[in-house]
């Protein structure tokens, strides 16, 4: 794993890609991701400034408080997922991880879309929809607010769609 690609390897932790997804509305101190994370304060530092060293958040904000200096993160614009392919696996298994973690604070009686599919498609509509699915993965971020913003909803969005390799049958 040591030839894996930094981001990548920084990305294959769930809780480094919550922290992302937290501070993708605005930006968020060590402290604040460690009580909306309820871990500690030195685990949420040690996260973020890895995130740092690969370049997927920034710093944002620096200022007082409490007599100290607090700084805040931001999570930098645009997604490293998606062209993502030599670490699949890793990226993988830790979306199933954070899925099964979703999942259980799934709000009961709440109104989903849950979705699994192997479907076979021609070029243009997967096209179509690959870039639909983009689309809406991009007015979700852009609508994002803060963690407990008044009159919000926490959401759990996971998604992955890619075309798979397949045989090719002869037309008849």
């Amino acid at each position: 794993m040591t030839d894996t690609d930094p981001v990548l390897r920084a990305l294959a932790h769930p809780l480094r890609l919550r922290m992302l997804s937290l501070m993708w509305p605005g930006p968020m101190s060590a402290a604040e991701l460690a009580r909306e994370l309820d871990v500690s304060h030195a685990l949420a530092s040690q996260h973020l400034r890895r995130l740092a060293a690969v370049g997927l958040v920034e710093l944002a904000e620096e200022r007082t408080r409490r007599g100290g200096r607090e700084r805040r993160y931001l999570t930098v614009q645009g997604t490293p997922l998606s062209d993502q392919h030599d670490g699949t696996p890793m990226l993988v298994e830790t979306m199933a991880n954070t899925l099964r973690e979703r999942a259980g604070r799934r709000a009961e009686g709440s109104e989903g879309v849950t979705v699994d599919a192997e479907l076979w498609v021609d070029p243009q509509t997967w096209e179509n929809i690959r870039s639909r699915l983009a689309d809406l993965a991009t007015e979700l971020h852009e609508a994002a607010r803060p963690p407990h913003t008044p009159d919000t909803i926490p959401l759990g969005v996971s998604m992955m769609a890619f075309p798979l390799r397949g045989v090719t049958r002869p037309q008849k």
